[in-house]
């Protein structure tokens, strides 16, 4: 998790999200983990250097083979695309 960026909060699990810097969602979702308080880890995947974009583009792919943004990925087993308030919600209370 060399380029991920941490957040701290409460430790709800390992909770990452590959985003793009510009994307709204992405902000939303940054947003909802910081209103609860949770710790995460995030890769702006437009910000990522070119020389290793390729292996974290293959790690989004094994998630979400559409590679789109957001995906969240919690304790390496579930995996929510999008901005889905309440499935977030659900997955971090459990």
């Amino acid at each position: 998790m060399e380029n991920f960026t941490k957040v701290d909060g409460k430790n709800k699990g390992k909770v990452i999200i590959f985003t793009l810097s510009t994307c709204i969602w992405c902000r939303k979702v940054k947003s909802l983990l910081k209103d609860l308080e949770v710790e995460y880890y995030y890769l702006d995947m437009d910000e990522v250097p070119k020389e290793e974009a390729a292996a974290y583009k293959d790690e989004l792919k094994k998630w979400n083979p559409a590679s789109s943004y957001p995906t969240i990925v919690i304790n390496d087993k579930t995996c929510i695309v999008g901005f889905d308030e309440d499935k977030i919600r659900k997955e971090l209370e459990s």
